[in-house]
């Protein structure tokens, strides 16, 4: 997936970014028993998501055509003895 820059746009930034703050969120209200705080930081988890697919639907994501997909070892022809 490196080779096709895959994830390197705003939306996916912004997305995991505010998706890991959540993660931590929720990992330090888990720790204090807190569980109201815990689900408040999935929320936060969720709501990353969202972010991320609506600033994917703006254009800020990158293009599904862009680049071909990957062919696969099955999808290869044989390789052909020279000689």
């Amino acid at each position: 997936m490196a080779g096709s820059s895959h994830g390197h746009t705003p939306a996916a930034w912004t997305g995991v970014t505010i998706a890991f703050i959540g993660f931590c969120v929720s990992g330090a209200f888990m720790v204090m028993d807190q569980p109201v705080g815990f689900w408040a930081g999935m929320v936060v988890v969720l709501l990353g998501g969202v972010v991320g697919a609506i600033m994917r639907m703006m254009g800020l994501g990158q293009p599904k055509e862009l680049h071909k997909p990957h062919r696969m070892t099955g999808d290869r022809e044989p390789a052909r003895a020279e000689g």
